[in-house]
């Protein structure tokens, strides 16, 4: 018997981390998009919209209203570009900061569970791993 294509096991992994993640960001008053934002902003602050989209792989002319979720939550800050008065440049409040600080936890916590079979050696070379194919 053949092994399954990656793309079909990335694809059940994805699945299968997707649910046990959405009801720990939903806990929190987050989205998956949401979450991915402020893992965004935690790397690169003040990114502008443009750039935030790119890097998230979401859609540009639908980021605005996701934007208007998180500023309505305190969790971001929309400022005005001072090198470009035309761009936005978004960055993380305190209260965000905070928020991906203790969902971050919640997931660790459940990967931990997840990869608990495994050895951490094991833990340590997989997650290497994804590192290298994610870049």
């Amino acid at each position: 018997m053949q092994r399954e294509d990656l793309g079909s096991l990335f694809g059940r992994i994805t699945r299968r981390l997707y649910l046990a993640e959405e009801p720990l960001l939903r806990a929190h008053g987050l989205s998956m998009w949401g979450y991915g934002v402020l893992i965004h902003l935690a790397k690169e602050p003040g990114t502008n919209q443009l750039g935030l989209a790119t890097a998230i792989g979401y859609d540009k002319s639908r980021l605005i209203a996701l934007l208007d979720g998180l500023v309505e939550d305190g969790l971001v800050v929309r400022e005005q570009d001072p090198a470009d008065r035309r761009n936005r440049l978004v960055r993380l409040t305190p209260a965000g900061e905070a928020r991906l600080v203790a969902v971050r936890a919640e997931i660790r916590a459940m990967e931990e569970e997840l990869l608990g079979e495994f050895t951490a050696a094991e833990r340590r070379s997989l997650i290497g791993i994804l590192i290298r194919l994610a870049d």
